[in-house]
């Protein structure tokens, strides 16, 4: 069971057809979505330079080329044909070694890790708000395809944090403790 076939086909009786013009928050959505794409493939290409662990870069790499670069070029030709202007970007950048930048200086990769893991939570999170607050069908089918791609990814991603000791994990509650100081 693939659950965006699914997604699809519930979705398609409403995607026939002629589609009104998209509303104001719908547009907001999408832009914001898509500069918010660009701007954190930059700081995933910047970490992918800096990484030293070798999982990490195979995951920094998954998630730029599998999940973001997707979607980042869904949008901007979903944008283009409903005629709205793209938002303005910062260039992408260069793959190199920077690995020689003082320890103090960079980002260590437990913290790329967990910046990752942010970024991948707050995009899954606007993802459901575009999708939600969507009234064209093609708009809220976009916004849940991401939202999937995104958790699909997660997944790995906190196998590798866990594996790695990179994953927070908040203290666990206990009541009895909580009884005895009462």
């Amino acid at each position: 069971m693939n659950l965006l076939e699914i997604i699809k086909d519930i979705l398609k009786p409403y995607t026939d057809g002629e589609k009104p013009p998209l509303h104001v928050g719908e547009v907001m959505n999408l832009w914001f979505y898509l500069a918010a794409t660009e701007q954190t493939m930059r700081g995933e290409q910047v970490s992918f330079n800096i990484a030293q662990d070798p999982d990490l870069k195979e995951k920094l790499s998954d998630v730029i080329e599998t999940v973001h670069s997707p979607i980042r070029k869904e949008l901007v030709e979903f944008l283009r044909t409903e005629g709205v202007t793209l938002p303005q970007v910062t260039p992408e950048k260069p793959v190199g070694d920077y690995r020689n930048i003082p320890e103090g200086s960079r980002l260590s990769d437990e913290e790329i890790a967990n910046l990752l893991q942010f970024n991948i939570v707050s995009g899954i999170t606007y993802a459901c708000r575009g999708m939600t607050e969507a009234v064209r069908a093609d708009v809220g089918a976009m916004f849940a395809k991401y939202q999937m791609m995104k958790i699909t990814y997660s997944l790995g991603l906190k196998d590798l944090t866990a594996k790695k000791g990179w994953l927070k994990v908040p203290p666990y509650y206990h009541m009895e403790q909580l009884i005895q100081k009462a």
